[in-house]
């Protein structure tokens, strides 16, 4: 096979049967790839501009086949970017390989009389230079996208960890390919020392056990938001393994991306207060530190308290409440309660299971009793800064 370019002759030949020569390659494109035959019509017809486009460019290369190739912009830059989102990479390869095909099968009839050779190796080094500018294309998409992707996320964390509750939240969340009411957990903690890329280790942990995760960093914090999936809380303990030393909260689950700002709110005030109670468990619920929370200036913390501690037991009568004092007082002697309030024993724990089903919180355990004490201690100084008011 000659290795000498095809005559200008067969070139204006092939020149002016490119029109049909697409046209072929459309046609056969629709005969044996059924997902072409599903496309919309728009797109259909962005992949007849490529293959035009890519006949011509065999022209130009044909008269010119010392010159760089340019097929990147030359080929696809005649049809839209979007392209490249609707079409995968194997999609295209196909699509190449039938215009190819049309091209050999029709050189005998384009070529001139003695260039058959010619032309068809020109067909081949051709469709080989496509190929790498294909290759090059989807590469740069991915990059860009990529690129796009991590700004895009770093915004939307950004969002949560300001408590922003906006229409562009959510638009940025579907961007991203998050569904609008799935249940979300945030976790932040230290952002590790000596790891390279401490994102990309999140995300490998959480997406092994098929949850959907964001990850930033805000202020050295490493902020992560999971989603997708019932059990979050198996997956944030996983994923806790990949921060740095020290606490990890967790903010409560919330039904969406659009309220991950409170499991944020949540998840950071407890991770200030998280270290006054150095024998947290890691990770740690914000609402295991309520207490915490709210001797270090949490006004949602001492709402909560209040919502669910002090205001059910002043609510259940003076005899709970009283038998939760007395318990508190005793540190945790059941006996010793019962004769300071003047009842049987088994009265008192009658009383501590009323209690506990109130608040969720038995006053027996440790964590429980200093809740409690917190609770009720800020209960009686909002009540004593109202009667001064």
């Amino acid at each position: 096979m000659s290795n000498r370019p095809p005559t200008e002759a067969t070139i204006r030949r092939l020149e002016r049967s490119s029109g049909a020569l697409a046209t072929r390659a459309v046609a056969r494109m629709d005969d044996e790839l059924p997902w072409f035959r599903a496309m919309p019509a728009d797109r259909r017809s962005w992949v007849t501009l490529v293959a035009q486009a890519g006949i011509a460019s065999l022209v130009e290369w044909c008269r010119n086949p010392g010159r760089p190739p340019r097929l990147t912009g030359e080929v696809f830059g005649a049809a839209p970017r979007e392209l490249v989102r609707v079409v995968a990479l194997k999609q295209t390869v196909d699509l190449i390989q039938v215009t190819v095909d049309v091209l050999e099968d029709h050189v005998a009839s384009v070529a001139e009389p003695g260039d058959e050779d010619a032309l068809h190796l020109a067909v081949l080094q051709f469709s080989r230079e496509v190929a790498f500018a294909t290759a090059h294309v989807y590469a740069s998409f991915a990059e860009n996208r990529g690129a796009w992707d991590a700004r895009l996320e770093a915004l939307v964390v950004d969002a949560l960890v300001r408590g922003e509750r906006s229409a562009e939240l959510s638009g940025r969340a579907a961007a991203l390919g998050w569904a609008t009411s799935t249940p979300v957990v945030v976790l932040v903690g230290a952002t590790p020392r000596g790891v390279d890329d401490p994102h990309a280790d999140v995300r490998r942990a959480a997406r092994s056990l098929g949850s959907e995760v964001l990850v930033g960093v805000h202020a050295e914090q490493l902020v992560v938001v999971l989603g997708r999936m019932e059990r979050l809380d198996e997956v944030a303990e996983r994923v806790s393994d990949e921060f740095g030393d020290g606490p990890v909260v967790t903010g409560p689950v919330v039904d969406g991306l659009g309220r991950a700002g409170e499991s944020a709110a949540a998840a950071l005030a407890g991770l200030r207060a998280a270290r006054a109670w150095p024998e947290a468990p890691r990770p740690v619920a914000a609402d295991a530190l309520l207490a915490e929370r709210a001797l270090d200036g949490d006004p949602l913390a001492r709402a909560a308290l209040n919502e669910r501690v002090a205001a059910p037991l002043h609510a259940a009568g003076g005899e709970v409440l009283e038998t939760v004092r007395a318990v508190l007082n005793s540190g945790g002697n059941l006996e010793a309660s019962a004769r300071a309030i003047f009842v049987h024993p088994n009265t008192v724990r009658y009383r501590l299971k009323r209690a506990a089903d109130l608040t969720g919180i038995s006053v027996t355990d440790a964590r429980g009793s200093w809740t409690l004490q917190v609770a009720l201690a800020l209960a009686e100084l909002d009540r004593d800064r109202s009667l001064w008011h």
